[in-house]
């Protein structure tokens, strides 16, 4: 399992069209056999920050996602909302196992 983080400061104008074109996309993305999970947060004291949280069943399912035409579609239009280019940070597992992931989210 890889989980990603990726962290991503909105201009003030673009919150509304950066969320609806990121639910969008993970949307498509839970559907994506190598995902185990999606999720989409916004902080609270700062809501022009945004945390894409990703994992990945193997690293190579990471590459595959930027693959689809729903990612492409995603980058695309968020590019110029960004009020600084997005960062990530890649981790290890450590639980639930990935069996347990099946079990905390269904994907739908």
């Amino acid at each position: 399992m890889l989980v990603v983080h990726v962290f991503v400061h909105v201009k003030p104008d673009d919150v509304e069209a950066f969320k609806e074109a990121t639910l969008e996309n993970a949307r498509h993305s839970v559907h994506e056999p190598g995902i185990a999970r999606f999720d989409v947060i916004q902080q609270l004291d700062d809501p022009l920050r945004f945390v894409l949280v990703e994992v990945y069943r193997t690293p190579d399912a990471a590459a595959r996602h930027k693959e689809t035409s729903h990612y492409s579609i995603w980058r695309e239009a968020v590019a110029n909302m960004m009020a600084e280019p997005r960062s990530s940070t890649k981790y290890d597992n450590v639980f639930p196992d990935e069996d347990g992931w099946d079990s905390v989210y269904n994907g739908g």
